[in-house]
C-alpha cells in the first residue's frame, strides 16, 4: 500500500470550527486527525490526501497538485465528499458516524464521531502473540456486529470494498465499529491505473482487481470471509493471484476444523470461493450462520481466548485507516 508523505496538518490548527490536536493515522489516501469542535467534543476529521497525486511540504496547508493530476485528484475529491454525504445519512451502532464533511484547503473533510478502543487486527496480533487463538464466540459476536452494520451500508446502495480486521474498530466494550470505506478508491482505480492496486491482498474479492467486473454485496462478503478467517488462524488469507497458482486455502480452512465448529468453517469456506455465485449472496444469510448455535459442541477454548474487550484497560482511542 503506498505511504502518505505528504506532512500533515499542524498542531493547533483552527479550521471550520475544528481544533487540530494531532495526526493518529495516515495511509496512501488520506490522513486523519484527532480534533474538538466547538463544544469540547473529539472528533476524528479524515483528510483526502492521495500521496500519489498531491504534495504537500511542511509549514503548508495547501496540496500541490500537478498538472496532468488534477482531473483524476478531483473524481477523487468528488467520490470522497459523495461518499461522506452517503455515510452521514446511515446511523447505525456498528457503522462509523459521519457527522459532518466540508471543503477547506482546496480539498475536502469528513468528521467522524471519536471512539476509544483499537482495531481488530491489533486484537489479532495480540492474542497471536500470545500462541492463543481467538475463540468461537468471539468471533461470531463480532462479526455478527460487523453484518449488522454492512447490511445497513449495502441498503444505502453502498459498498465498504476494503473491509480487513485494520478496518475493524473495537470499542471498549468489544462492540465492533466499520471504518475507513474505499468506495472513493475503487473509484479513483477504474479511472486511474497509476493508483493501482488500492484494496488489500489477501481480503480483496478478485473482481476487484479486474478492469470491469461487476461488484456487489458479493465483494463484500469475500472480503467477511477473509477477515473471520484471519481471526481464526491469526494470518493474512493467501492473495487471489497466488490462489489461482497452489491454492492453500481449502487445507488450511480443513485445519481450523480441529478448534472451531464445522458450521463456521463451512460458512467462511463460501465467503472465500473466487466464484462470486458460489458465495452467500447476501450478508442476512451470513449473520444466520452466525446467530446459530452449532450443531455439535465446540472445541474447548484456551483460556485466554475469550478475553473480552470489556475487560481491556489502558487502551488509546484512535481512528486508525490500517497499515496501507
Amino acid at each position: 500500500m503506498a505511504a502518505q508523505n505528504n506532512a500533515p496538518l499542524p498542531d493547533g490548527l483552527e479550521i471550520a470550527g475544528y481544533r487540530i490536536v494531532k495526526k493518529i493515522a495516515s495511509g496512501g489516501f488520506s490522513i486523519v486527525y484527532l480534533a474538538y469542535d466547538g463544544e469540547g467534543n473529539a472528533v476524528a476529521i479524515k483528510e483526502y490526501l492521495p500521496s500519489a497525486l498531491a504534495l504537500r511540504q511542511p509549514g503548508e496547508l495547501i496540496p500541490l497538485v500537478s498538472k496532468p493530476n488534477l482531473p483524476i485528484f478531483r473524481i477523487g475529491l468528488k467520490c470522497f465528499f459523495e461518499e461522506g454525504r452517503a455515510l452521514a445519512r446511515i446511523v447505525h451502532p456498528n457503522v462509523v458516524r459521519v457527522v459532518n464533511f466540508f471543503r477547506a484547503n482546496e480539498t475536502v473533510y469528513m468528521v467522524m464521531a471519536y471512539e476509544s478502543g483499537h482495531t481488530l487486527q491489533d486484537h489479532i496480533a495480540r492474542v497471536a502473540g500470545r500462541g492463543s487463538r481467538l475463540g468461537e464466540q468471539f468471533v461470531r459476536q463480532v462479526f455478527n456486529g460487523v453484518c449488522g452494520g454492512l447490511r445497513e451500508v449495502h441498503a444505502n446502495k453502498l459498498l465498504h470494498l476494503d473491509l480487513k480486521p485494520a478496518n475493524i474498530y473495537l470499542r471498549l466494550d468489544g462492540s465492533p465499529l466499520l471504518l475507513d470505506f474505499g468506495a472513493a478508491r475503487q473509484t479513483i482505480n477504474i479511472d486511474a491505473p497509476m493508483l493501482a492496486p488500492m484494496y488489500t491482498p489477501g481480503f480483496a474479492a478478485p473482481e476487484l482487481g479486474a478492469r470491469g467486473a461487476a461488484l456487489g454485496p458479493w465483494t463484500d462478503i469475500y472480503s467477511i470471509g477473509a477477515a473471520m478467517f484471519a481471526c481464526m488462524a491469526c494470518v493474512t488469507p493467501q492473495a487471489v493471484d497466488a490462489r489461482r497458482q497452489e491454492d492453500k486455502l481449502p487445507a488450511q480452512l480443513d485445519a481450523l476444523e480441529a478448534r472451531y465448529s464445522r458450521e463456521l468453517v463451512t460458512m467462511v469456506r463460501s465467503c472465500l470461493a473466487l466464484d462470486p455465485l458460489a458465495r452467500p449472496q447476501s450478508v442476512f444469510a451470513i449473520q444466520k450462520v452466525l446467530q446459530a448455535a452449532p450443531a455439535a459442541p465446540l472445541p474447548e477454548p484456551e483460556p485466554v481466548e475469550e478475553e473480552r474487550a470489556s475487560g481491556w484497560r489502558g487502551l488509546a482511542g484512535r481512528f486508525g485507516l490500517g497499515r496501507k
